[in-house]
C-alpha cells in the first residue's frame, strides 16, 4: 500500500449519489479528496489499497479524535468486558472485551476545534480533515518529527476505525463510509453519535417508562449545527417504534471541548488578569451569554485564576472563564435556562454528553445538577422545581461505542484473540515545519486566522502526525489523563518515557 501522507489542504465537497435508471447501478459521487485517495496515482493522498492486508484481525484498532477528548473512549474499550468472548453474548466474563487488541490513537491538536468550522463556513475543509484522519489511521506511515522534510516513520494500518468525536461524526461519518466501501478494504467505521442515541433508548426501555421527558444535548457549536443528534434522536426513536413524548433540547458548548485541552484563546491558566482574543463565552444578553443575574446559579469557582475578571464603578467589565470546570457549569445551567424558558413541564431526565472531551468534568456536572435541584431564590422558591427529573441521568455514548466495536470485529471475524498484552501507539498533529511566522502564535500553535482561514482543494501540508511525547503532551494534561483515565495513561507511558 502506497504509504499516506498526513494532513493538509483537500476538498470535501457535498456527497451524493446520482440518481440512475431502474437497473442501472448507482454512481457514487466522490469527493475530492476520496478521489485523490482512490484514484490519483500522482497525488500525495494516493493510497494503493489494492495492497491492504486480506488479514485483518492482528491489526491495530484505530481511534481518532480532535485532541484527547477520545481517550475517554479508549478508556471504555480497554476495561470493557459486557460480551462472552467465547459465547459472543452478552454478560460479564472476568476478561476484557477487547483482550490482546493494538490501539491506535490519533488526536488531532493542530486542527482544533473542530467545532468552529462550521460556525466559519468551513464545513467543506472540516470534512475533508476527517477524511485525513481516516487515511492517516488506513496508512502505514508517520512523521517521526514535525521538523523533518520527509514522512520515514513506519507503523500498521487499522482494521477498523472508531470515530471518537461527536463532531467529525456529525460531519464525516458518511465521508468516511464512503471511502472505505469504494476501499474495498472491507474495513468499517464506528461512530459516537448513534451510540450514545442507541444509549438513550437503552435506559428509557429499561426504565420502563412512557412518561413524557426531555433528553438535553450539550455539544459542540459544529455538532449542533448539524443537528445529528436530534435527527438521530427522531429516526432511532419511529424505528423502535416509541411513541412517548420526548422533547429534545440542544446546547451549543463553545469552548467547552477546548477548555479541556487548554486551548489558549479559550483559557490559559498562566493568566490572573483578562486578555485580549479571549474566544470563549462573555457576559451579555444573548442566549449563549453568561448571564449577571445568573451568577449565583453558576456558581463559579473565582480562585486560583478559574475566572478572570475586570470592575469599574462597581461593574464588570471583563469576565472570561478560565477553567474547564467553570465552562460545564455555564453550559449546564445554560441548557437548564433553555428548558425552562420554552415553558414546557417536563422534567429534564438525560442529558447526552454529545462531545468526548465532556466526561472529564462528569463529577463537576454531577455536582451541578444537584446545586440546581435544590437552588432557590431570594423568596425561597425552587427555581428549577419540576424541571429535573429524580432519576436524572448523564449519558456517555462510550460504552454503547466500545459494544458496536466489538460486535462488528466479531462479526467481520477480525477479533484478534490474543492472550498477550496488546500494543498501543499515539499520534498527535502538530504545525508543520516552514509555516510562516504569521501563520503560528506565540505557543507554536497555528493561529486562529490561519487555521480557520484555509482553503480546500490543495496539496499543502499545514500540519502533520507525530508520536506522543512529552514535548507534545504537557504535564497537566497527563496529570489530568492519569487522575480520570488510568489504564490510557499506562499505555501513553510505556511509549513516552
Amino acid at each position: 500500500m502506497r504509504r499516506l501522507l498526513c494532513l493538509s489542504f483537500v476538498a470535501a465537497l457535498l456527497l451524493s449519489s446520482c440518481g440512475n435508471k431502474k437497473g442501472e447501478e448507482a454512481v457514487v459521487e466522490l469527493t475530492p479528496i476520496m478521489e485523490k485517495a482512490l484514484n490519483d496515482v500522482n497525488s500525495k493522498f494516493y493510497a494503493d489499497f489494492k495492497q491492504f492486508p486480506a488479514q485483518k484481525n492482528k491489526l491495530p484498532i484505530g481511534v481518532f479524535d480532535s485532541g484527547t477528548g477520545g481517550l475517554t473512549v479508549l478508556e471504555v474499550l480497554l476495561n470493557a468486558d459486557m460480551v462472552n468472548n467465547i459465547s459472543g453474548k452478552m454478560g460479564a466474563d472476568g476478561v476484557p472485551d477487547f483482550a490482546g487488541e493494538d490501539f491506535t490513537y490519533l488526536a488531532d491538536r493542530a486542527n482544533m476545534p473542530y467545532g468552529n468550522y462550521s460556525a466559519e463556513n468551513k464545513q467543506d475543509f472540516f470534512r475533508e480533515l476527517v477524511v485525513k484522519d481516516a487515511l492517516f489511521l488506513l496508512g502505514d506511515e508517520y512523521w517521526t518529527s514535525s521538523a523533518d522534510k520527509e514522512i520515514s516513520g513506519e507503523k500498521q494500518p487499522c482494521k477498523i476505525l472508531v470515530i471518537a468525536c461527536n463532531t467529525a461524526t456529525a460531519w464525516g461519518l458518511g465521508d468516511v463510509s464512503t471511502l472505505l466501501e469504494q476501499s474495498k478494504t472491507g474495513v468499517k467505521v464506528i461512530g459516537v453519535i448513534n451510540a450514545g442515541v442507541n444509549a438513550l433508548y437503552s435506559k428509557i426501555e429499561a426504565s420502563g417508562s412512557k412518561d413524557s421527558i426531555a433528553v438535553g444535548v450539550l455539544a459542540t457549536v459544529g455538532t449542533i449545527a448539524s443537528n445529528a443528534y436530534e435527527r438521530t434522536i427522531r429516526e432511532i426513536g419511529a424505528a423502535k417504534g416509541y411513541d412517548g413524548f420526548l422533547k429534545v433540547v440542544n446546547h451549543p458548548c463553545a469552548g467547552f471541548a477546548e477548555s479541556v485541552d487548554q486551548e489558549k484563546d479559550f483559557v490559559n491558566v498562566n493568566l490572573v488578569k483578562p486578555r485580549e482574543g479571549y474566544r470563549g463565552p462573555k457576559l451579555g444578553t444573548g442566549s449563549e451569554d453568561i448571564k449577571q443575574e445568573l451568577l449565583r446559579v453558576y456558581n463559579f469557582e473565582y480562585s486560583n485564576g478559574e475566572l478572570l475578571t475586570e470592575t469599574s464603578l462597581g461593574k464588570y467589565t471583563a469576565f472570561q472563564l478560565n477553567s474547564a470546570a467553570n465552562y460545564a457549569r455555564f453550559h449546564l445551567v445554560t441548557l437548564l435556562e433553555k428548558h425552562k424558558a420554552s415553558g414546557a413541564k417536563v422534567p429534564l431526565k438525560y442529558v447526552i454528553l454529545g462531545c468526548t472531551h465532556y466526561p472529564f468534568l462528569l463529577n463537576t456536572l454531577t455536582a451541578a445538577i444537584d446545586e440546581l435541584r435544590n437552588f432557590r431564590d431570594a423568596d425561597g422558591k425552587l427555581v428549577y422545581e419540576g424541571l429535573i427529573d429524580p432519576d436524572f441521568e448523564f449519558i456517555d455514548p462510550a460504552v454503547f461505542t466500545a459494544l458496536e466495536c466489538y460486535e462488528t470485529l466479531r462479526a467481520d471475524n477480525n477479533l484478534a484473540l490474543n492472550t498477550a498484552e496488546g500494543k498501543f501507539d499515539g499520534y498527535i498533529s502538530v504545525p508543520a515545519a516552514g509555516l510562516p511566522e504569521e501563520c503560528v502564535d506565540e505557543s507554536g500553535n497555528l493561529t486562529y486566522e490561519f487555521k480557520y482561514g484555509r482553503e480546500f482543494g490543495t496539496e499543502d501540508i499545514t500540519t502533520v502526525f507525530v508520536p506522543f511525547s512529552t514535548e507534545n503532551l504537557d504535564k497537566q494534561t497527563l496529570s489530568r489523563i492519569e487522575s480520570m483515565l488510568p489504564a490510557s495513561y499506562a499505555k501513553i507511558k510505556q511509549i513516552i518515557e
